[in-house]
């Protein structure tokens, strides 16, 4: 039985994913580190609570076998370019290479369709440049789950949000390319296709658009 750790599990597709590590029988112990309490326990569970800063203390000496990452700004977020780059990007590129060198082997993480490092436009750089480095810490094998629109019922309501992903339907195409297989997709379905491959890996590198996360559920 496996070890897990997950960032980002009091987040929509993170909260679902949590839940899916926690009900599956190959996982014996899951670890979620968040900046304040979850509202429920579980056997398996053990919360870690700390923020940038205080990470790389909590997880020093931490040994699991997968490291999933479901981190992110909402749409409606008031942080800055820099603190938005700190989530995207510093945080996951910190928390794995800590965990990469304390033995972990597999890596899972949530980017977004058209990630790309070379792009003009910040969100899908970032995501790319996210990318780029998870995948330069060589695991024995890295996921990345590349999602479009994530749909699904939240506990939070977020007008604008809503508002931005009727708009981002039209406009997002001509930022990524009509190659990529746009559709919409739940966070819950996320969740089941990232928990169901870590059950058969094989390749060193996977990419995952909608047609592949949706092959996995």
């Amino acid at each position: 039985m496996k070890k897990a750790i997950i960032f980002g599990a009091s987040g929509f597709v993170g909260s679902q994913l949590l839940l899916e590590l926690l009900n599956h029988s190959d996982y014996k112990e899951v670890y979620a580190v968040v900046r304040k309490p979850l509202d429920f326990g579980h056997p398996k569970l053990n919360v870690l609570i700390g923020g940038f800063d205080s990470m790389p203390k909590l997880i020093e000496n931490l040994n699991v076998d997968e490291v999933f990452i479901a981190l992110g700004a909402s749409q409606n977020s008031k942080q800055s370019s820099a603190e938005f780059y700190k989530i995207d990007h510093d945080y996951p590129v910190l928390a794995s290479k800590t965990l990469k060198r304390n033995g972990a082997k597999s890596i899972f993480l949530v980017t977004a369709a058209g990630a790309n490092a070379s792009s003009k436009f910040k969100y899908v750089k970032t995501k790319g440049e996210t990318e780029r480095d998870i995948i330069a810490l060589d695991f024995d094998h890295t996921h990345i789950f590349r999602p479009t629109m994530i749909i699904g019922n939240r506990k939070d309501k977020r007008p604008f949000e809503k508002i931005g992903m009727k708009i981002w339907k039209f406009i997002y195409p001509i930022f990524i390319g009509k190659q990529i297989d746009y559709r919409e997709i739940d966070g819950k379905d996320i969740a089941k296709a990232m928990v169901n491959a870590a059950s058969n890996q094989s390749k060193k590198v996977e990419i995952y658009n909608w047609r592949e996360m949706i092959q996995l559920i």
